[in-house]
């Protein structure tokens, strides 16, 4: 019986050697041990220099995701086994920055999630004393799958349009993007109009599907933005043949 596999880590140390290379490590074939878990057993055990992000182990924090065999995955939530005989290949996830090991440069998605403004702005300030701004079980269904998003970037690293773009926005920014805009204690879509419609915008986006089979959480980024593409050709249009400020939600 099988008890080691064979666990191969693109490592990048800049200090010590410009390009990246490949490392073997054996590890246990433990029962029910993730990717993550034998990450962990190489750090703890093996290779202390190895660098790598999680947090919450329990496919929550988003912190883990990296290449799994070429493939965009949750490391936590990516058993040894279904990878046998092996060996399995670790690698930072694509389309982004390698800082050290597998640990990305997150700034540029940050700043593209900041841009969409992935907050309420309301038509009016209200204050506590206001109470509680409801809304009906069909108004949150409306919006309800993008709120699963964890950022953990596996759809940034299936979508070939951001490995080709640098300026498009991507699956998670839009889709958290249509999570504001679909809300109804939010008046914000004008504003997120003239983002989503300008270059690097949801227009961008070629409809592969790559990114929500990628999604943990189902959160159907593809979904997303194809309902955006028709909003937004309805917001373009009315810009055009409506009078200034007619078409402003």
């Amino acid at each position: 019986m099988q008890k080691t596999i064979t666990i191969q880590v693109k490592r990048y140390i800049p200090e010590k050697q410009p390009t990246p290379f490949y490392q073997d490590y054996e590890v246990p074939l433990e029962t029910k041990w993730g990717v993550l878990d034998a990450l962990t057993y190489i750090k703890d055990e093996l290779d202390g220099t190895l660098a790598f992000r999680w947090s919450c182990h329990m496919g929550v924090c988003g912190s883990c995701g990296m290449m799994v065999n070429g493939q965009p995955a949750l490391t936590c939530a990516t058993f040894l086994e279904e990878y046998l005989p092996g060996p399995i290949c670790i690698e930072p996830l694509d389309h982004f920055p390698v800082i050290r090991d597998l640990v990305i440069d997150t700034d540029a998605f940050m700043g593209k999630l900041k841009y969409v403004k992935p907050w309420l702005i309301p038509a009016e300030e209200r204050s506590v004393d206001d109470g509680e701004n409801r809304q009906t079980p069909a108004e949150l269904a409306a919006f309800k799958q993008y709120t699963l998003c964890i950022n953990c970037l596996l759809c940034y690293s299936a979508c070939p349009v951001v490995g080709l773009n640098e300026d498009f926005l991507g699956p998670a920014a839009i889709a958290l993007a249509q999570r504001y805009n679909y809300d109804s204690r939010d008046a914000g879509q004008t504003q997120r109009h003239d983002v989503l419609l300008d270059h690097g915008g949801a227009f961008d986006c070629t409809l592969i599907g790559e990114c929500s089979r990628a999604c943990p959480k189902h959160v159907d980024p593809t979904g997303a933005i194809q309902r955006y593409k028709a909003d937004g050709a309805m917001e373009f249009w009315k810009r055009l043949l409506l009078p200034r400020g007619a078409a402003k939600r």
